[in-house]
């Protein structure tokens, strides 16, 4: 018999997916050049040339064996101590090579995380509005994930809500920051005050609070500022990486996990990590990608578009009389839906040819995200249909 678990996930497939797939064929019917498709998180700028042409000298004058063989389990040595060394010279850290996992993306260095510090029964706490992908990520690893309700003044973290949800049975707090789908950056005071209770409380309750902090858009911050680095304040804190977005090469599926050397048992996390890919056949990914990776390591592509295109669509809806918190970084902005019913104002926003994704899902009923990793003109020619759209559909003089 077929899984009935994976057999019930089939009736929850991913709103974003289906909206992505519909803008699709209705770009097929009147081209996808007009259909203005906010729905999925594709970077849309070019991978960095730097790697281009890393990869393209590597398989020119690399021992084919070192290029296609397997990796080893806990990824490259050499790539490894290049992470570590990477994040030690610019957060002031001190990883060394046995703290660095290399994994397939945030998704698999996320998959490794959970594992590696909750069993079936465990909690761990989100806070909304959060990636809709992290129910399937934590509950088929037998822990189970409870969101948080949000601060819609800021989406900085909501503290009063987050207390009342602690309880000795929560083992990690999954963050992300840049969040997907608010933008919100979490400011330094924020994720003091985060480590301070779980300081306190770890006292408490007996056992470890692991922060889990998914990061993959950590270099994608406006206004000149930075993101501040989770593991600097709190020990028991795991960094989930990706370069998909900083390098803009999502299909090249390489990250990492990063465990804080002052973390419990932080010295053996990456040899429990290797362990759980045995059991998830998440292991070895790519030696392409890990070797190339390690020679562009500080390096970005241009992901300037991403900060215009985001005070383009800011000001247009402000304009407009959407309420909307500007966003600190990523390329995602979360307006308030002009209904209260955020699916059925997304329904209508289909006849327009706009595509907006609803965020139910994302724990912020009555809100919707927009995607804008797509070309600025594309944004501009968007912004009167969006305007079409506020005045015939909700009556907004403007």
């Amino acid at each position: 018999m077929i899984n009935e678990t994976y057999k019930a996930m089939l009736k929850g497939k991913s709103i974003i997916r289906e909206l992505s797939e519909y803008a699709t064929a209705r770009g097929k019917e009147i081209g996808y050049e007009n259909v203005f498709d906010y729905s999925l998180g594709n970077p849309s700028v070019p991978c960095a040339k730097s790697y281009t042409d890393t990869v393209i000298d590597m398989y020119e004058n690399m021992n084919p064996m070192d290029i296609h063989g397997y990796s080893p389990s806990l990824g490259i040595e050499s790539v490894r101590e290049t992470v570590a060394d990477s994040l030690n010279r610019r957060f002031d850290m001190d990883y060394e090579a046995k703290h660095i996992f290399m994994a397939s993306g945030a998704a698999g260095a996320l998959a490794h995380a959970l594992r590696g510090v909750t069993k079936p029964g465990d909690e761990v706490l989100t806070f909304a509005p959060c990636f809709p992908e992290y129910f399937p990520y934590v509950n088929t690893t037998g822990a189970q994930l409870k969101v948080v309700p949000a601060n819609t003044t800021n989406f900085q973290i909501n503290f009063h809500e987050f207390k009342k949800a602690l309880n000795p049975k929560v083992m990690a707090v999954l963050i992300n920051t840049p969040n997907n789908p608010s933008g919100a950056v979490y400011s330094e005071d924020t994720i003091k005050e985060l480590a301070s209770i779980l300081v306190e409380k770890q006292e408490e309750y007996g056992h470890d609070i692991f922060i889990i902090s998914d990061e993959p858009y950590r270099e994608i911050v406006f206004d000149g500022k930075k993101c501040p680095y989770v593991s600097k304040y709190y020990d028991n804190s795991i960094s989930c990486y990706s370069f998909s977005k900083s390098l803009s090469l999502p299909g090249e599926r390489i990250g990492y996990v990063a465990i804080n050397p002052r973390a419990t048992d932080a010295d053996i996390f990456a040899v429990i990590c290797g362990q759980i890919s045995r059991g998830i056949g998440h292991n070895c990914p790519a030696s392409t990608s890990q070797l190339a990776v390690a020679r562009v390591i500080d390096e970005v592509s241009d992901l300037s578009v991403y900060e215009k295109n985001m005070n383009l669509l800011y000001d247009a809806l402000t304009r407009i009389g959407f309420e909307v918190v500007r966003p600190g970084g990523t390329f995602y902005i979360f307006p308030k839906a002009l209904e209260e019913d955020a699916n059925a104002f997304c329904m209508k926003a289909k006849k327009y040819d706009l595509i907006l994704v609803p965020a139910d899902n994302f724990g912020c009923p009555g809100y919707f995200r927009m995607a804008y990793c797509i070309d600025t003109e594309k944004v501009e020619r968007s912004i009167p249909v969006l305007e079409k759209f506020a005045r015939e559909e909700y009556g907004l003089d403007f």
